[in-house]
């Protein structure tokens, strides 16, 4: 059976998950459709997506369109869950981008076509049963982000701002849609209701027919000679266009409605090339030589994770792509990434929870399977041919939290299931802040987290709470003091008696400097450790918050002690005690985190962060415009305790589009003003 793998991605709320409800309900997958402010949807079935009403993962389900399987892959369109649209992309072999006829071109669409980069992509204009959906102002707006390769096939027929049919330019027919949604094919617009409409269906049909004339030179010969395309040349341009990347057909339909929904499910059958038609797949085998794969049953298989789903119950699912050969039951496979041998358990088709049991798969199916120690992205082949696929890139975590168990005791609980989504969600980070000693918990924003704490509570039963993160401060000194440090105590017997002269001097290094000039024996050598034990166990805390010091040189110059009542414990003590006191006298101040930022946005909003970054106490670098894609990154040095919600800023200036790394470079003296702040709160 031919097999063709297709992801619907773009901006949240464009209609995705009811356009997939709508392609399985056609295609008789499911006997009526759910709806998403219902919750009742194949696609998001978890709590969290009907809690959300919106997608969170991928989902999968198919459809068999005149001896196609047509398999769908339903991505989250928000942002913070931007990781998941990859994993259903990267499985994908053409990807479907949903707009919607209200709202047009927006960030998402653009993401979404950004990450297709490579594959065959389609535009569908969406809702265009809203009364504000303007098909045609959504059109120009494709064209000009996206350029010439845009071309319509399914164009609606508005009247008095309603749409009363639709065109299938490709099999130059109209139809007209009744309350069930089953489609009249009527005559084509006359040249008389053409004039009256907003647009002329001539000129649809003459940018259409150029589209397709553009690619192959026996139909530019055709064109240009004045002669009609048949409909088997239609399709092929445009089908050839697509694997080319030199068309990107747009559709249309109502969803709700499910107009337009029988078109669009003959485009994606005649237009979207197939899996056979991919000749060669790259991949490396394990000495690190390139070589290529074929998607035919007959070659070795070969199969890679692309999406690893955890369940309380069933545990560990992994979602497999075929890439070659055919996969069975029972096989057992070498995993390229690590070396051990997989045994493969049951093999599943999905859609969305309904699991339906399959001895085999063949190339290009998608399945499921339980059991498998692979993580998302590893390859698992046969032992004649092991090789390693690419992966799949995802985008970097960039807002992170304190998070601790909210019961006392449950920190291996909470520990054990984060980890286990950690094996799903690859933009996703835990981790102990060395400096702070805080859990770390990192995401892709306020929601991405949001969402892991109630999976945590809902699929594991524990609970935690998330804390804005400490700011690692540094305490230091600004000048050079001689302290004595004396401790003598007489309490029967033997005593305890110990006395240090220690310098304090501001030096440059991220730990205490220790060195001894004493002469004359004043204190002998062999309490020397003592002294320095004293002084590094002392650093650890300072004087004016407890933070620990840095940038500090101790140098024991002169002592005295007493042949009896000295040992390394007085020393230690006296050496503490010097501390203390230097501390204090040596201008004691507070350091704070300086991060090195480099944020990518687009050019109209530069002013808007070089603002922003200013209130943030920031110094702006340089500035680096890109003429290709209409993005400028700027570099800059900002201090960590002011970024704690640049992530949700930055995503509210530039609508999403502005993406950034921050890494801690160095310390900076605290200005005088919020020192007074820091202290107050460490001391509470």
């Amino acid at each position: 059976m031919i097999t063709k793998n297709i992801a619907l991605a773009g901006h949240a709320g464009t209609g995705k998950t009811t356009l997939m409800e709508a392609l399985l309900y056609q295609g008789g997958q499911i006997e009526r459709m759910g709806s998403v402010a219902a919750g009742n949807t194949v696609s998001d079935y978890t709590a969290e997506e009907m809690k959300r009403h919106s997608s969170v993962y991928t989902a999968t389900g198919h459809i068999l369109q005149n001896g196609q399987k047509i398999n769908l892959l339903d991505t989250p369109g928000m942002f913070d869950f931007a990781g998941s649209m990859v994993q259903g992309i990267s499985a994908a072999d053409c990807v479907l981008i949903t707009v919607s006829g209200k709202s047009g071109v927006r960030v998402g669409t653009k993401k979404a076509y950004r990450a297709a980069e490579g594959k065959p992509r389609m535009f569908v204009v969406t809702k265009l049963d809203d009364e504000n959906a303007n098909f045609y102002n959504v059109l120009t707006d494709l064209k000009s982000t996206f350029g010439p390769t845009v071309c319509p096939v399914v164009v609606p027929v508005i009247v008095d701002r309603k749409v009363d049919s639709y065109i299938n330019l490709i099999e130059m027919k109209a139809y007209r849609y009744n309350q069930n949604g089953k489609a009249e094919e009527i005559p084509m617009p006359t040249a008389e209701l053409s004039e009256k409409l907003s647009y002329r269906v001539d000129g649809l049909i003459q940018a259409f027919s150029e589209a397709v004339a553009e690619t192959d030179e026996e139909l530019f010969e055709k064109f240009f000679s004045g002669e009609e395309f048949s409909q088997k040349e239609r399709v092929n341009g445009i089908h050839k266009g697509m694997k080319d990347g030199t068309i990107t057909p747009v559709a249309c339909v109502s969803a709700q409605n499910m107009e337009g929904i029988d078109l669009l499910c003959k485009e994606l059958e005649l237009l979207v090339p197939t899996v056979g038609e991919t000749d060669e797949i790259p991949a490396e085998t394990a000495s690190g030589e390139l070589t290529v794969l074929h998607p035919a049953a007959g070659e070795p298989v070969c199969a890679q994770v692309y999406q690893t789903l955890s369940d309380p119950f069933v545990g560990k699912l992994s979602m497999l792509r075929v890439v070659s050969g055919t996969l069975k039951a029972g096989a057992e496979l070498v995993n390229a990434a690590t070396g051990s041998v997989e045994k493969i358990g049951k093999l599943f088709f999905l859609c969305g929870k309904k699991q339906q049991e399959t001895d085999c798969a063949e190339a290009g199916d998608l399945v499921a399977t339980t059991k498998l120690s692979a993580s998302t992205g590893d390859t698992l082949c046969a032992n004649s041919r092991v090789v390693n696929l690419p992966r799949a890139s995802f985008p970097k975590s960039c807002y992170s939290m304190a998070v601790r168990p909210a019961a006392r005791g449950d920190e291996a609980k909470v520990a054990g299931a984060i980890q286990k989504l950690l094996e799903e969600d690859q933009t996703l980070s835990y981790e102990q802040n060395p400096l702070t000693k805080e859990m770390m918990l990192s995401g892709l924003g306020e929601q991405h987290l949001a969402a892991v704490v109630s999976q945590l509570k809902n699929d594991f039963g524990v609970e935690v709470v998330l804390s804005v993160p400490k700011i690692a401060y540094r305490e230091t000194i600004r000048k050079k003091v001689k302290v004595q440090g004396r401790h003598k105590k007489q309490s029967g017997g033997h005593g305890q008696y110990g006395d240090v002269w220690i310098e304090f001097e501001p030096y440059p290094s991220d730990e205490l400097v220790f060195e001894e000039k004493v002469f004359g024996g004043a204190v002998p050598k062999n309490f020397f450790p003592a002294v320095e034990k004293g002084l590094q166990e002392s650093v650890a805390k300072g004087v004016l918050a407890g933070f620990p010091v840095v940038g500090v040189k101790a140098i024991l110059v002169d002592g005295s002690y007493h042949p009896v009542d000295s040992s390394e414990m007085a020393f230690k003590t006296a050496a503490s005690i010097a501390y203390k006191e230097g501390m204090k006298q040596a201008e004691p101040t507070l350091l704070e985190p300086i991060g090195s930022l480099e944020v990518s946005i687009p050019d109209d909003n530069t002013g808007d962060i070089m603002g922003d970054l200013n209130k943030r106490r920031g110094r702006v670098l340089g500035m680096n415009p890109s003429d290709e894609d209409g993005m400028t990154t700027i570099l800059a040095e900002v201090p960590l305790r002011e970024m704690a919600d640049f992530a949700m800023q930055l995503r509210q200036m530039t609508q999403g589009e502005g993406v950034f790394t921050l890494t801690p470079v160095r310390y900076e003296q605290l200005p005088a003003n919020l020192m007074t702040e820091v202290i107050a709160a460490a001391s509470e």
